[in-house]
């Protein structure tokens, strides 16, 4: 509600009718209060104008050190918030040598001079707490003893020497001044803010500029309604500043994060929730809601296999969507092999049956091949008109694609990023499938949204985003609430469980190539994946975090491989090479080798991580397993077990602890989705919106999935105050609105391709 003013404080209680009947009362308590004393109740308002005031620092140096982190204003030096506390220890526990911070007060204190020249007097002060007394040593800075004179509460970090005194390196007022001398206890608990620093500025330094102004804590305002704070147990934000900056005990720290924390993520679901919003308030879609005539043919008659019952799911809901004139933003996700294609092509279907266009955008020129080949296969009879656009297709090809795309007489298009190319215009695009979206720019998804036709207006796109990589709902919470959501768990009837071994040693490597060739003398295939292209490099062994000591491992390349293996492990069968940086035609013709069998191995880079698939393929052998993350070994294994035999992925990395937590997640978990979780325990959530490494793109005080309950009351609380209020015009809500607009720094929240 709008702030009371000291005149209309006055006029109320000076009998003004706007303030009539109105009974003030002492706090707990049923007396009323007389004129006399509401008007001698000290009365505040913040001011956030003062927090612009530029911060002062004493020396160029550490003002140098200041721009370096982002502080200028007072402002910003209370959102710099500490990223540990340390303990204080007490004097009587100093050892020799020690580096350690120290609560003392100062009992008596003077400046000495030096014989050496050139320096400037020592400053000695004899220095207390409960336990003992020091002498303490400040160097090069005389006017202290000005400045800390006896009474002076000081924190000090430096080095105990074990003869009773102490080398100051750092100094600043104590955080919690009081007139009681500090006691045994106190010592004990005291809890000091560590800060990020930077060359020209300690933490310590900080902390003092902090201590400085603590003041101005009263002028930050509070974004967050009273009922939000009450209903999830929060204080208020100049508390919980205070909380982290001066903190009693470790405890204060984690509350008053935790309390930041949640604001931070209310803000982030706010946004996500207000672009859901207007996205389904926009119109101008076009409207698919037509009797499936293609599509239902298409599912009964043409695909070879009977849908899955979550693909069934994603197509109904598929199907709803683009019934609607608000343009559909879908995110499919599924586990390895489940069917994302199929249902992809069910959507690009419902465009073609009413007459438009559709098309499917990949980030490689190897996944556009294989999907562009998928979909003619599931197309089988349908008549069609379907082509493939890459930064390869031939100058005469490419034009004649680009004429029938304009006129309207191809229906579907599969791509790579030549589809959005400044040259190409659709005639009716309706529906646009982004295939391994997170490998695009924000603006490179729109983009392909924005391609104008040439005879009509143009109008939204339909748009279904697919990722081979299941993600945990902690993550699509954080990074993608404002799109719906669509996941594939079951795989199809046919695909064979694969067994994942850790394979540790030269003695273990001989026998999985062992492994490798009874599989190939049964006329089955095989993949090899390493690391790198070329030139084998010799590093330490493990991962980071690996126990025992790192022995040099060499990092396989994919053409050296293919040569020790042609006269090694595989001398007498067929090899066919395929890494990222061959020609197209040469990829083309090693991939069709492989698909048609003449090909009995693939030695080849991450290039097949997703889109190939090959039935005959029972065994994926990947070299350095432990230099992959656990979504791409997850999806490389993925490339087996796709036909009717039992099917193998070796995961070949160092003896010892250098196999770490990823491989042994994978020999443990076939779950996706598991994985997933798993993974992201073992990384931050990266940057969750907008098109800047900025604004709400990341988040600087809650951490996942450490949060992940508080994400979800965030959530809640957001779609609560949506409901009731989506502009944030209420006054409760009116200062959560300004908050949302200043951190978004002039960005407009408008709906951004996700």
């Amino acid at each position: 509600m709008p702030a009371t003013t000291p005149k209309a404080l006055e006029a109320e209680v000076s009998g003004d009718p706007q303030g009539a009947g109105t009974v003030r009362r002492a706090f707990a308590s049923t007396r009323e209060l007389s004129r006399e004393e509401l008007m001698q109740a000290p009365v505040r308002w913040p001011r956030p104008s003062r927090l612009s005031a530029p911060l002062q620092a004493p020396a160029k140096k550490m003002a140098a050190g200041l721009r370096s982190l982002g502080l200028q204003t007072v402002g910003d030096l209370l959102e710099h918030l500490p990223s540990d506390s340390r303990e204080a220890r007490t004097v009587a526990a100093l050892a020799a040598g020690e580096q350690a911070t120290v609560a003392v007060e100062v009992s008596s204190i003077a400046a000495r001079p030096v014989r050496r020249r050139g320096m400037r007097p020592l400053v000695e002060a004899r220095v207390f707490d409960a336990t003992g007394t020091m002498r303490a040593t400040f160097f090069n800075q005389p006017w202290l003893a000005e400045r800390y004179p006896p009474g002076t509460r000081l924190l000090l970090h430096g080095k105990a020497d074990g003869r009773g005194g102490f080398g100051v390196s750092h100094h600043a007022l104590a955080v919690e001044p009081t007139s009681e001398r500090p006691t045994a206890d106190s010592a004990d608990s005291a809890a000091v803010a560590h800060y990020p620093a930077a060359d020209g500025i300690t933490s310590t330094q900080i902390l003092t500029l902090v201590q400085g102004a603590r003041n101005s804590l009263n002028d930050v305002t509070e974004a967050l309604s009273a009922a939000t704070r009450v209903t999830e147990g929060l204080p208020d934000r100049s508390s919980a500043l205070a909380a982290m900056h001066f903190p009693r005990t470790r405890d204060d720290l984690e509350t008053g994060r935790r309390r930041l924390a949640f604001e931070e993520m209310l803000l982030t679901q706010l946004l996500f929730l207000r672009r859901r919003a207007r996205r389904r308030s926009q119109l101008g879609a076009a409207v698919l809601d037509d009797a499936p005539s293609l599509t239902e043919r298409w599912l009964h008659g043409g695909l070879p296999f009977a849908p899955t019952g979550d693909q069934t799911r994603a197509m109904d809901a598929i199907r709803a969507d683009l019934a609607q004139p608000t343009p559909m933003q879908r995110l499919l996700m599924g586990e390895v092999g489940s069917g994302k294609t199929v249902v992809a092509l069910y959507a690009m279907l419902r465009a073609v049956e009413h007459g438009r266009q559709a098309a499917l955008m990949a980030p490689t020129e190897t996944l556009a091949e294989q999907h562009f080949a998928t979909l003619q296969r599931l197309l089988g009879a349908e008549p069609v008109a379907a082509a493939l656009l890459s930064g390869s297709t031939p100058a005469r090809r490419r034009r004649d694609v680009l004429a029938k795309l304009s006129s309207g007489e191809l229906s579907l298009i599969v791509g790579t990023h030549a589809l959005i190319e400044p040259d190409v215009r659709f005639r009716s695009l309706t529906v646009a499938v982004i295939d391994e979206q997170h490998r695009f720019g924000v603006r490179q998804r729109a983009a392909l949204g924005e391609r104008s036709p040439t005879d009509t207006a143009v109008n939204p796109v339909h748009t279904l985003h697919m990722t081979a990589t299941p993600i945990p709902r902690t993550l699509a919470l954080a990074r993608y609430p404002d799109l719906d959501t669509s996941k594939l768990r079951e795989l199809p009837n046919g695909r064979q469980p694969i067994d994942t071994r850790l394979v540790r040693g030269e003695e273990e490597r001989a026998r999985a190539y062992e492994l490798v060739r009874s599989e190939l003398a049964a006329g089955r295939q095989a993949y090899v994946v390493c690391p790198l292209i070329e030139e084998p490099q010799e590093v330490p062994a493990g991962e980071p975090g690996a126990l025992g000591p790192a022995s040099p491992v060499v990092m396989r390349a994919a053409t050296a491989e293919l040569a020790r293996l042609r006269d090694g492990e595989l001398q007498g069968h067929e090899l066919a090479l395929l890494h990222g940086g061959m020609r197209t035609r040469e990829k083309q013709e090693a991939m069709a080798a492989f698909a048609s069998g003449r090909a009995e191995v693939l030695v080849a880079t991450t290039v097949i991580e997703v889109g190939i698939d090959v039935p005959n393929a029972t065994v994926m052998l990947i070299e350095n397993a432990e230099r992959f993350g656990i979504s791409q070994l997850h999806q490389l294994r993925g490339r087996v077990g796709r036909g009717e035999h039992r099917s193998s992925c070796l995961l070949v990395g160092p003896s010892g602890a250098g196999a770490g937590t990823r491989l042994r997640a994978l020999v443990e978990h076939s779950d996706g989705f598991r994985l997933a979780e798993i993974d992201l325990e073992m990384r931050s959530e990266g940057e969750l919106t907008g098109t800047r490494q900025s604004g709400l793109g990341h988040f600087r005080v809650a951490r996942l999935p450490e949060d992940a309950a508080l994400l979800e009351l965030a959530r809640a609380q957001a779609e609560a105050i949506i409901a009731g209020d989506p502009e944030l015009g209420r006054p409760e809500h009116a200062l959560l609105g300004l908050e949302l607009a200043r951190r978004l720094e002039g960005e407009e929240l408008e709906p951004i391709t996700v």
